[in-house]
């Protein structure tokens, strides 16, 4: 009985265990799911789900989009007591300021500016105390600044240029910040509604967008709270959020009587500009708490005032949690009066919210410049608004001047990213204003900083309005309604049969070969540990090295089979092959060779490749000592290790390269880089020359050298500094190597070649080989810190073009420009070959990124060669397989199982097609070998169908042995039947004769 009750208790207990355990379980699922379920209701799956990747780079915005220019009163009108006017709060936090860009008197020249940009619209605020100088607005106006804004309402409606009009950007009446304490006081919100109506009531028949405030964070906590901003009150922590409170009730207010008394005439739309900066999660990890992290932090900017408008009617709650007992409250009915005051959602993205921004980025979150994630946010927060930029732009030094160019870059990544969200992510954007028409005092941050499309010299009385190259980009811009492609859209058409589609590698093959080397004897398990055991005093025959005992070379050329290609650029190892080096290292290239050769795979020899991981370069160690390719030894030395090598492996070879990238690598010497360039120009001149006179007849190659040629644009394309900049790099980078074998005329000039080398130079290349990856942009070199380059010039990249993770731009029609510039400086005598292009991928299969730059780098070669009459003859992409980390490879390396890639797929279809054909005819194409220069339909026939003709043949073998063997059969048969029936006839005739069967065997035989 104890024992079955002691049983009982411990079955029991162990249930009642069991079921805390679950029940804790389920909780804490619970709760992670309603975290995720918190988290995820607020437009988190932006970070959850980051926004489809988009390598858009050219299109048009849509049909109706509206492109303008805005500015504000206080930085550009000056005249702070001009006709009237009354004293502002910047007014008296900056002490009436001077000088300004004088816009209240050169008016006409503003709009005179705004004509030359061709912008569809004027966004500028109205100075509160030049219409009522105390700010009471139930008292006269004064009649200047009333004539003053209806003077430049009616020119603008004149140009036909749309006015959107800010009725407060921040400049606050000077007499209300007294009586009341500014935005502190919920008086200051019932002026400022009879200030709206008046102006409503004035200017509204000529406008139809108004905005009532211009980012009224940025007032709320720098004028109340950090006392960066006038009025510069630093006092209570409530201080910001009643001041916000106050600027909400404002706006409101102003809404509903535009609502009630104005739109059924003037049929405008009132709105509020809000700011709003951008943030990702710590380290980018998006779990439930950073994630949360993140929305909070939306919310405490861009969330505080569009809540109670565009969504809830109240704060957010993470915002309420946080600052309990601070932030005023909205009653019921004053939620339900404030949601929905406003008729499009007006956006302001600039410099001072990311500077805020970056002081409320708590836990690590890091701020970022992506305009295209805060359009997106609006999109799922607040129900797909329509959605207006109302202010978009960075800043420039003040001592940059007309000459704005980084200024050109960071519009165009936003303008980018706004085509991007309304064209990947639909996001309803109507319109863009570039901020702001002109160089001004830029509120605390002063004369220190520029944002203007025109310049102005505050030192000359004229205020004279200077485009700067940024205004000339947005004129572009506006006229083309965004980023039309400049090049031919996608175009289809092969290449020819004797086009070289191949893959490149640097790697140095290197000879490995364990099999049947070793003479000692093993044995294994001898400890029970697993491991081979020499067996001492034994020694056994070996037999010479063979090409199956490289088994590295099979599975190498293996892969390579896969890719479709029949071209293969691999590098020899100069260390290893120095004229009288070890004999087995001549057999594995050798047996190398002969493999290509076996699989129909043309072979491109590069006799050195510098390698920039070694501390030799690649070069014998001896040379490198010797000063390397500073000391003209290194010249003769590489002279003899070619004719090496052209005669041992010349009957395989039908393409060498000399050297690679020699551009590059004269940046790996820190001093006498002339004489470096000399020496290598020297050794290839010379080497091709050995080729030509004892090796050219028998073995029919071509030898070149290799160069690195990636693009570069002008920079600032506005400005012809920037254009001879371009020119004088590439002559610099490519003409300096390719001038002296192709125009003998300039070869001798600042190298120190004599008439004799010079003519050793002349025609030393028999095709013209290129590295080309990417386009980067050049400027001229400006800075005296660091030391300036060689070739004179800046480079940088476009922020807007699409990157790879080594920060390598794709910018495919830099391949055909790059092709061009070739062509028009040395012509078409020689064809040109790509000799290796690729772009790393971090993607373990699926590489969208390697199979877009292998697509649109395509497409440009052939729109050079069918489009620009380009000679090129091949294409090779960089590399076969990966080394380490996934970069270049199509394949994953030996330490990830050699794992295919999606691109290669992509590259065998291209390869196999000959290129882009047209869908009507999308058969493969197969071709003969080029050099046999012909072909014919049965040869193509019997290639287009090798397997059935192989069923076919085995099917007529095996019909043609069963007929056989039929005919033996049958023959065999007859004869057995003929002497059975001999037998018979004789048994019948001798039977008398034979006694018996034996005496009969006796008769017969």
């Amino acid at each position: 009985l104890c024992a079955s009750l002691s049983l009982s208790l411990a079955t029991s207990f162990w249930w009642l265990t069991m079921f805390v355990v679950w029940s804790v379980c389920v909780s804490l699922v619970l709760i992670l799911w309603g975290t995720s379920e918190k988290v995820q209701g607020k437009a988190s799956k932006l970070w959850l789900q980051p926004l489809n990747e988009t390598f858009l780079q050219t299109g048009e915005l849509p049909s109706g989009f509206l492109w303008g220019v805005g500015s504000a009163a206080f930085p550009t009108e000056g005249s702070w007591d001009a006709d009237g006017k009354g004293e502002s709060v910047w007014d008296r936090f900056t002490r009436h300021t001077d000088p300004s860009s004088n816009s209240y008197i050169q008016w006409e020249e503003d709009l005179e500016s705004v004509r030359y940009l061709g912008v569809n619209f004027y966004a500028f605020s109205l100075s509160w105390t030049r219409i009522f100088p105390d700010g009471n607005a139930k008292a006269h106006p004064n009649p200047a600044g009333v004539q003053h804004y209806r003077r430049l309402i009616g020119k603008l409606k004149e140009l036909q240029v749309e006015p959107v009009v800010t009725l407060f950007h921040w400049d606050l009446p000077q007499v209300l910040q007294e009586r009341f304490g500014g935005w502190l006081n919920r008086s200051t919100a019932d002026v400022f509604a009879d200030y709206a109506a008046f102006c409503f009531r004035t200017f509204g028949a000529e406008v139809r967008y108004w905005i009532t405030m211009h980012n009224p964070f940025l007032l709320a906590v720098q004028g109340y709270g950090t006392g960066a901003h006038a009025p510069g009150e630093t006092g209570d922590p409530a201080d910001p959020f009643i001041a916000a409170h106050n600027l909400l009730r404002a706006h409101a207010k102003a809404w509903h009587l535009y609502d009630k008394h104005f739109r059924r005439h003037q049929h405008g739309n009132v709105s509020i500009t809000l700011g709003s900066h951008w943030v990702e999660p710590l380290h980018g990890q998006a779990t439930p708490t950073n994630l949360e992290l993140c929305q909070k932090a939306m919310e405490a900017v861009i969330g505080w005032f569009a809540e109670p408008i565009y969504g809830s009617g109240d704060y957010p709650e993470s915002l309420k949690a946080s600052h309990r007992g601070v932030i005023p409250e909205f009653s019921a009915q004053e939620r339900l009066w404030i949601k929905g005051t406003a008729d499009f959602f007006s956006l302001a993205f600039g410099p001072e919210m990311l500077r805020v921004g970056q002081g409320l980025a708590r836990f690590g979150q890091t701020v970022k410049l992506d305009l295209r994630s805060v359009l997106v946010w609006v999109q799922q927060t607040y129900s797909d608004p329509q959605l207006l930029l109302a202010e978009s732009s960075w800043f420039s030094d003040a001592s940059v001047g007309v000459q704005d160019t980084k200024a050109i870059y960071l519009m165009k990544r936003f303008i980018m990213q706004v085509m991007q969200a309304v064209s990947v992510d639909g996001v309803r954007v109507f319109g863009y204003t570039a901020w702001t028409l002109l160089d001004g005092f830029e509120w605390n941050h002063g004369y220190s900083i520029r944002r203007g499309l025109f310049y102005i010299d505050f030192s000359e009385p004229e205020r004279r309005r200077l485009p700067k190259t940024s205004a000339h980009f947005y004129r572009r811009l506006v006229r083309d309604n965004g980023f039309p492609a400049e090049n031919t859209p996608h175009i289809e058409g092969r290449f020819p049969c004797d086009f070289q589609f191949g893959v490149s590698e640097s790697v140095h093959l290197r000879p490995f070969s364990p099999q049947f080397t070793d003479p000692q004897l093993y044995r294994w398990n001898l400890s029970g540990d697993g491991t081979l055991s020499p067996v001492m005093g034994i020694l056994l025959h070996t037999r010479p090295v063979q090409c199956t005992d490289f088994l590295f070379i099979q599975r190498h050329l293996f892969l390579l089979g896969v890719t479709g290609s029949a071209h293969y650029r691999f590098a020899l190892d100069w260390t290893q092959l120095s004229p009288g080096g070890d004999p087995e290292k001549v057999r594995f290239y050798r047996c190398v060779l002969m493999e290509l050769q076996r699989r129909g795979i043309r072979p491109v020899v590069t006799l050195y490749h510098p390698s920039y991981r070694s501390p030799s370069l690649g070069l014998p160690e001896a040379l490198h000592a010797d000063g390397g390719w500073r000391n003209a030894s290194a010249v003769e030395a590489f002279v003899s290790y070619a004719a090496f090598c052209f005669h041992k492996f010349g009957e395989f070879v039908s393409t060498w390269i000399t050297v690679n990238e020699p551009n590059r690598l004269t940046e790996a010497y820190t001093e006498d880089r002339k004489t470096v360039v000399r020496n290598l120009l020297l050794a290839h001149a010379k080497a091709w020359r050995i080729y030509d006179e004892r090796f050219r007849q028998k073995q029919g190659g071509a030898v070149s050298l290799a160069i690195h040629a990636d693009w570069v644009e002008p920079a600032n394309p506005f400005l012809e500094s920037h254009k001879s900049a371009q020119q004088q790099f590439l002559a610099f980078e490519v003409g300096r190597f390719l001038d002296p074998l192709i125009e003998s005329h300039k070869s001798g000039r600042g190298n120190g070649f004599s008439k004799a080398e010079r003519a050793e130079l002349k025609g030393a290349l028999d095709f013209i080989a290129l590295n080309h990856f990417t386009t980067r942009l050049v400027a001229p070199w400006e800075n005296v810190k660091p030391q300036k380059p060689e070739h004179g010039c800046a480079l940088m990249t476009d922020i807007t073009w699409p990157a790879s993770h080594l920060r390598q731009a794709l910018v495919p029609w830099g391949l055909r420009k790059m092709l061009g510039w070739v062509r028009d400086r040395y012509g078409d005598r020689l064809p040109i070959i790509v000799m290796a292009t690729g772009v790393d991928d971090q993607a373990v299969h699926d590489d969208q990124l390697r199979q877009s730059y292998i697509r649109s780098y395509l497409q440009e070669a052939l729109k050079a060669r069918e489009l620009d009459g380009v000679n090129l003859r091949g294409f090779y992409i960089w590399k076969l397989q990966d080394h380490h980390d996934l970069q270049f490879g199509l394949f994953s390396s030996a330490a990830h199982h050699s794992q295919p890639k999606a691109s290669i797929s992509l590259y065998r279809d291209i390869i196999s097609h000959r290129g882009f054909p047209s869908a009507a005819d999308l058969r493969p194409l197969t071709c003969r070998d080029a050099d046999n220069g012909t072909s014919c339909e049965l040869c193509t026939r019997i290639a287009e169908n090798k397997p059935l003709l192989f069923f076919s043949v085995c099917v007529s073998i095996s019909a043609s042995m069963l007929c056989v063997l039929v005919i033996i059969s049958v023959v065999r048969k007859r004869r057995r039947k003929r002497r059975r029936t001999f037998w018979k006839d004789c048994c019948l005739k001798h039977r008398k004769t034979c006694r018996n069967k034996v005496e009969f065997s006796s008769f017969l035989s």
